[in-house]
């Protein structure tokens, strides 16, 4: 199976901003080249579900250092500084975040049980959006 990419966000407030309009929280995967389990979660379910107009989901690579990418209090950074702030040690973690950059629900680390991923998946978004509101 072709590993699918989600986008890679020039800035996350504005992304963010973008998906509370919808209702949505901005959900972005923390991700790292030849993780199998980052593959799994990205193909078999967040770009599926951003396909289908269900999440608004974004990735941003743990060991990226080079590219720029604004913050959510509007500060220039770079994927793996946002990673290190966040303390998203593992990949994939995939996280929550309102339009403000708090976190709207518990955080996914790694992929524990595949069979339930998207169970688990589903309950932080439900709550996330709930949060939302």
């Amino acid at each position: 199976m072709a590993s699918e990419q989600l986008p890679v966000p020039r800035s996350l407030r504005a992304a963010a901003q973008a998906a509370a309009l919808r209702g949505q929280p901005l959900v972005v995967m923390t991700s790292l080249a030849g993780c199998v389990f980052c593959d799994l979660v990205r193909n078999s379910y967040l770009v599926p579900m951003l396909r289908q107009g269900q999440v608004v989901a974004v990735q941003i690579d743990v060991r990226d250092r080079q590219s720029n990418i604004q913050g959510f209090a509007g500060e220039t950074t770079t994927p793996a500084d946002l990673a290190t702030g966040w303390k998203a040690r593992f990949t994939p973690t995939v996280l929550f975040f309102g339009p403000d950059g708090r976190e709207l629900a518990e955080r996914l680390v790694g992929v524990a049980v595949p069979d339930f991923y998207g169970e688990y998946l589903d309950a932080r978004l439900a709550e996330a959006r709930q949060r939302l509101r």
